[in-house]
C-alpha cells in the first residue's frame, strides 16, 4: 500500500532533481534518516534505486532536448563506475562496508561537504574561469584526468552513502568545465551520469536484501510526475536561489544527522 508521507517526500525530491540535477541522495537520504527513522543501510539501499529510476525519467526530457554532454559523462563513468563496482564486490565478499558504525556520520559529513560546495560554487567557477582563460592549454590538458579522478571520488561517496552524484558532481563539473557547462547542460549531464552509477552502487545492497520495495514504490509514486515537471522547468527558474536554499537545508540536515 502506498504511504502518503513517503510519496510527498518523493515528490519534493523529484522536483528538485528534475530542476537542478541535485537531491537524489543529498536530500532524500537525510529525509529518510531524520523524519522516518529508517536505518542507514536501508536508507542508502532504497535511495540508490529511487535516484536511478527517478533520474532515468528526468533524463528522457533532457536527452530529448539535446542537453547531455556525453563526452564529459563518459569521462566521469571511467572513474565512478569501477570505484562503485569495487565497493559492491567488497560488500558481496563479506566486507562490512555498509554496516560499520560510522555510516550515519559518513552520510552527515558528505551532506555537509555537499552543502558547502553548493554555497561556494560561484567562487570556484570564477577561479576556474580565470585558469581556463589564462592558461587554456594547460587547463585543457589536465581536464580528462581530473574528470576521471572526480568520477572516482563520486563513485566512492555514492556507493558508501548514496550522496554526492548530483550536488558534488555539479560542483566538480562547474569547476572542471567553467565555459562548457551551461545550466541546461550541467543538469542534464549530471543526471545522466548518476543513473548507471546509482544502479551499480545499488547492486550490492540489492543482493544483500537491503532495499525496502514498498518504501521505494511510495517514493516513486511521488517523484516520477514531479521530476518530469522539474525537468521541463529546468533553466526557466533561477537555479542559484534554489541552490542556496537547498544548501541551507542540507546544512541543517547534515548537522541533525551527525548529532
Amino acid at each position: 500500500m502506498i504511504d502518503t508521507a513517503y510519496a510527498l517526500a518523493g515528490a519534493l525530491t523529484g522536483f528538485v532533481v528534475g530542476l537542478t540535477g541535485v537531491g537524489g541522495g543529498a536530500l532524500m537520504t537525510p529525509i529518510l534518516l531524520i523524519f522516518f527513522g529508517v536505518s542507514p543501510t536501508t536508507a542508502i539501499a532504497t535511495d540508490l534505486w529511487f535516484a536511478a529510476i527517478t533520474k532515468l525519467v528526468g533524463a528522457r526530457v533532457h536527452q530529448t532536448n539535446g542537453n547531455v554532454d556525453w563526452q564529459v559523462a563518459k569521462r566521469l563513468w571511467l572513474g565512478s563506475l569501477p570505484m562503485a563496482l569495487l565497493i559492491v564486490v567488497m560488500v558481496s565478499l563479506g566486507a562490512q562496508v555498509a554496516k560499520v558504525n560510522w555510516l550515519t556520520k559518513a552520510i552527515g559529513i558528505v551532506v555537509l561537504i555537499t552543502a558547502i560546495g553548493l554555497l561556494v560554487t560561484p567562487k570556484l567557477v570564477a577561479y576556474a574561469k580565470g585558469r581556463r582563460i589564462g592558461q587554456p592549454e594547460r587547463f585543457k590538458a589536465i581536464q580528462p584526468a581530473l574528470t576521471v579522478i572526480s568520477g572516482g571520488v563520486l563513485g566512492l561517496c555514492v556507493a558508501l552513502t548514496s550522496v554526492g552524484a548530483g550536488a558534488l558532481g555539479s560542483v566538480m563539473l562547474l569547476y572542471l568545465y567553467p565555459l562548457r557547462m551551461t545550466p541546461h547542460c550541467l543538469v542534464a549531464t549530471d543526471i545522466v551520469h548518476a543513473i548507471p552509477l546509482a544502479v551499480v552502487a545499488g547492486l550490492g545492497y540489492l543482493f544483500a536484501g537491503k532495499v525496502d520495495w514498498w518504501m521505494l514504490a511510495s517514493l516513486l509514486v511521488g517523484s516520477i510526475p514531479t521530476v518530469l515537471i522539474g525537468s521541463l522547468l529546468a533553466g526557466k527558474i533561477p537555479g542559484r536561489g534554489i541552490q542556496i536554499a537547498l544548501a541551507l537545508v542540507l546544512i541543517v540536515a547534515g548537522i541533525k544527522v551527525l548529532v
